[in-house]
């Protein structure tokens, strides 16, 4: 008689290469993983599913950096650009509490070691951006501001991922139960109840560096589609 561990690990290759056909669930490495507990006869299998949803939150990081011949000269001029920064995001559609300043900072510049030549100051500012219709305006706001600017990157997110992953969470189940039924049958099992379920979420914002044209083309920053999934481990009774 074949054992239940014999089995399943002999079909366990196999399955491994076979993905789930139709809807959203896609077989991910991770998802041949089986693990056999004869004493207590259970079986854990790993699900994998996953939506395609388009982002509808961008984070813009920008700043301002200016060099002066003294820190009081050149903090205050950073701070006098970072206050332009700030006024044309305002202006742009950025709401007042959709700003956070991410960096302050005031240092020295040398010549020659100790001799100072000058002083860096820069200021930086993150700003969420809910309308992404206003993307592309907001970031030729942020490059009329002058040379002190800088703009870092933006990424891009789903405001309501909870929403978007119940999807996922039903196909990654559904593909963890059809790969712990066939093992159950193939060890001459019939499956039972689930006695265990615990999940990984994968996928998240992708950052997006500039280029030095990014600015100039109307139609420049395009969200895409965003990726999330979800392995969902399963643990069965085998009865």
């Amino acid at each position: 008689m074949i054992k239940l561990a014999d089995a399943l690990a002999a079909t366990a290759v196999a399955l491994g290469m076979m993905g789930t056909l139709g809807g959203t669930a896609h077989a991910a490495p991770e998802s041949a993983r089986v693990v056999v507990d004869e004493a207590r006869k259970q079986v854990a299998v790993v699900g994998h599913g996953t939506v395609s949803t388009a982002p509808d939150v961008m984070r813009l990081s920008a700043g301002v950096e200016v060099r002066g011949a003294t820190a009081g000269k050149a903090f205050a001029a950073a701070r006098g650009a970072a206050a332009r920064l700030t006024n044309a995001l305002i202006k742009a559609g950025v709401s007042v509490d959709d700003l956070t300043t991410n960096e302050l900072s005031l240092g020295p510049e040398y010549e020659t070691y100790p001799k100072v030549s000058g002083y860096r100051a820069a200021q930086g500012v993150e700003a969420i951006v809910r309308d992404l219709s206003k993307a592309d305006r907001i970031i030729d706001a942020v490059a009329a501001i002058g040379e002190e600017v800088r703009l870092n990157g933006v990424s891009f997110e789903v405001s309501d991922p909870a929403k978007v992953m119940e999807g996922a969470r039903a196909a990654a189940f559904k593909d963890a139960a059809i790969k712990a039924k066939q093992y159950a049958a193939l060890a001459g099992r019939r499956l039972g109840e689930v006695v265990e379920i615990s999940e990984e979420i994968t996928g998240g914002p992708a950052p997006m560096m500039f280029t030095g044209a990014l600015a100039q083309d109307k139609a420049s920053v395009s969200p895409g589609r965003q990726t999330l999934g979800v392995n969902v481990r399963v643990v069965y009774a085998l009865d």
